[in-house]
């Protein structure tokens, strides 16, 4: 029996004796192994999904390996190289955790959102950055013909002016949500989008000849000051300060270029209002207001075409171009409703939402006022 614990040193026949039996004794009780008689410490065994995370090998997966052997084919990677690359790629599990949809049932609150957006701190620091980067916002809006406080509130919202990048490595969460999103309705699609963002993430970093597992970013894979995913970094981010180099995480200059840029990419019209607060004239199921509501992320209604449904007490409201309907859910509260141009639409690009969007107009509308003061 001894033999079983070579850290156990030979004694007499009497003590060998007595050890054994003791094992024995011990070996019958409930629950326990040889192991516990063992002077080691046993380690704690951290929760079942930590287990599973830490032992995540995406080299060894199959769809891992199919996505290399693309990369090799449509971009001449060497697969050998990404081999090794994704046996230091991690699994993270909070990234999955974080992308799940909010539990069914609860209300939406736009006034609960809007306070997380809307408050001093970020209208301060708002300020701040305005009047640092005023002749740079002023360059944006003669080249792109967006205004500064809609670049300034966009920024705010998704960084609080570059305070707030993300600290996950990009390359993990892509990986992760790439080829094991949470089980959701969506799942393969949104598969497919993380997917190609990561093909992205490949080609970005080779571009700019820097280790991909250098970039930082949030839960989902957005970088730098304006929070841009690999593929939109490659398509709409610019060299605004001149240096040679797009670097949306060091660079609040190239952040405002690439904001502008990828605004009047995706329809943004100089001069054009964002939006007016409207008041509701009839019942929530009118017919024409519930298909206003239907026509999605577009402005497709004159004020003439609304008038039995909505109104809008702004004077500065033009009669001649299109609006779209947008309701902002308050909870158990009646919704609050605007009439918003393409302009807001066009914000809607950048994350679809009614809230988001109208946080940014916010949130800029209102640190322009400050500014003003």
């Amino acid at each position: 029996m001894t033999a079983s614990f070579p850290h156990l040193k030979s004694a007499s026949a009497e003590l060998a004796r007595l050890t054994c039996s003791l094992l024995l004794a011990l070996l019958l009780l409930p629950g326990l192994t040889v192991a516990a008689t063992s002077k080691k410490k046993t380690k704690k065994l951290p929760a079942q999904e930590t287990v599973q995370a830490d032992n995540v090998h995406f080299a060894q997966w199959k769809e891992v390996g199919l996505f290399i052997r693309q990369m090799e084919t449509r971009h001449q990677f060497d697969a050998g190289q990404l081999e090794t690359l994704f046996e230091q790629v991690r699994y993270v599990d909070t990234t999955r955790q974080l992308v799940k949809p909010a539990p069914a049932g609860k209300p939406k609150n736009w006034k609960a959102y809007r306070a997380r957006f809307i408050e001093p701190y970020r209208i301060e620091a708002g300020v701040a950055f305005w009047n640092q980067y005023a002749d740079t916002l002023e360059r944006a809006q003669r080249q792109y013909g967006v205004p500064p406080e809609i670049i300034v509130g966009l920024i705010g919202v998704e960084t609080i002016f570059g305070k707030h990048t993300g600290k996950f490595r990009v390359m993990d969460t892509l990986t992760t949500l790439a080829f094991d999103y949470p089980d959701t309705p969506n799942r393969e699609a949104r598969m497919q989008f993380f997917r190609k963002e990561l093909e992205n993430m490949l080609l970005l970093a080779r571009d700019a000849g820097v280790d991909p597992l250098l970039f930082k970013g949030s839960y989902a894979g957005a970088i730098g000051w304006s929070q841009f995913m690999p593929g939109s970094i490659r398509q709409y981010a610019v060299d605004f300060d001149g240096d040679g180099r797009i670097n949306l995480t060091d660079s609040p200059v190239d952040a405002i270029g690439s904001v502008a840029n990828y605004l009047a990419q995706h329809g943004w019209k100089q001069q054009l209002p964002v939006a007016f607060p409207a008041t509701l004239l009839t019942e929530s199921s009118h017919p024409l207001l519930v298909e206003a509501l239907s026509r999605g992320l577009r402005a497709t209604y004159s004020r003439q075409d609304l008038k039995d449904v909505l109104s809008t007490a702004s004077t500065e409201a033009p009669e001649n171009i299109l609006y779209g309907v947008i309701d902002l859910q308050n909870g158990e509260d009646a919704p609050e409703y605007w009439l918003g141009t393409d302009n807001f639409y066009a914000i809607t690009q950048y994350n679809r939402s009614y809230f988001y969007a109208m946080s940014v107009f916010e949130l800029g509308r209102i640190i322009k006022l400050a500014r003003e003061k």
